[in-house]
């Protein structure tokens, strides 16, 4: 079975760094944003040039409509994503395959690469686990395809993160598809300031504070010892995606300088700029490169007003 989405167009998003989240909770893959509320996108991606349309952009200055969170929906800026895969199964890998759809229904086959990659893929459980980033590979008629296996059964959303031809600035597209088999609810790790993989140490130093730009560093070490040796990854150090619980409002955010540059250090560690204009829980997913493996730390985190509880404990 086919999983198709068609909606109006709606509206972009702010810049990858400054993000809006608004509140919108369950939304499907065929249906906006149920009542969200009106918070303005903001401004600015420290990587700069064609790669900043990663993770979306868009302005609402000057008194336009409020800015829509990317990800929320399942068609925007003249593109809809068009899930083909159906009858997926928990822990069986096959080809997870979709197409983006222009204004008059024709497959899209131009697109202009974001860090390095046409299209980025990200995938994550309603309950915000099984997080994957990957990137498909597209045949000549527009399909994107890529061997998936999603690790347990229930609602998953994935997200297209991508630069359409022609387009200045990135669409972030997302959609709903379910995977069958007995569904066993995960609760959401509570807020903490490390994250361990692989025998990798990641502390997260910072407090996302609604409303203005917060700081987030990242600090990356091994058995004790800081990582000084990070290996560029789609043209930076580290990759930060952040998804809010409840409505999955989707931020991809990158770090602050990139490699050769000749004032970023490869670790251990990377920094990050956001801001979240209000409260609210998100899960942070961090992705970098050592020893020629790909790893990802993950987080819990809360946005407080003034900066008045912590992200969690060590």
């Amino acid at each position: 079975m086919a999983i198709s989405g068609t909606t109006r167009k709606l509206g972009g998003f702010g810049l990858a760094l400054v993000v809006a989240f608004a509140a919108a909770y369950g939304i499907g893959q065929a249906v906006g944003p149920v009542a969200a509320e009106p918070e303005a996108a903001a401004a600015h991606d420290g990587m700069g040039g064609a790669d900043a349309g990663m993770g979306g952009h868009g302005d609402t200055h000057g008194g336009a409509a409020p800015a829509v969170p990317k990800g929320l929906l399942v068609s925007a800026d003249g593109v809809t994503l068009d899930v083909l895969t159906g009858g997926l199964r928990a822990g069986v890998q096959q080809d997870f395959a979709f197409r983006i759809l222009d204004d008059h229904g024709a497959p899209v086959t131009t697109f202009a690469p974001t860090h390095d990659k046409l299209m980025h893929l990200v995938v994550a459980r309603r309950d915000l686990s099984g997080f994957r980033h990957v990137h498909p590979t597209m045949a000549a008629d527009g399909t994107w395809r890529i061997p998936l296996a999603f690790p347990a059964a229930g609602d998953y959303r994935v997200f297209a993160d991508f630069l359409p031809g022609g387009h200045k600035e990135g669409v972030t597209l997302g959609a709903d598809v379910p995977v069958a088999g007995t569904y066993q609810p995960v609760p959401l790790p509570a807020p903490a300031l490390t994250a361990t993989v692989d025998g990798y140490r990641i502390t997260l130093a910072g407090t996302l504070t609604p409303g203005t730009t917060s700081k987030l560093t990242l600090s990356v070490d091994k058995g004790g010892v800081p990582v000084t040796d990070l290996q560029p990854y789609l043209a930076a150090y580290g990759h930060l995606i952040a998804l809010r619980q409840g409505d999955l409002a989707y931020l991809h955010v990158h770090p602050d300088g990139e490699p050769g540059d000749g004032k970023t250090r490869p670790g251990p560690a990377i920094t990050f700029f956001a801001e979240v204009p209000t409260a609210g829980t998100y899960r942070l997913y961090l992705d970098f490169k050592h020893g020629g493996v790909v790893r990802t730390a993950e987080f819990t985190a809360v946005a407080a007003p003034g900066g008045s509880e912590p992200h969690g404990e060590k």
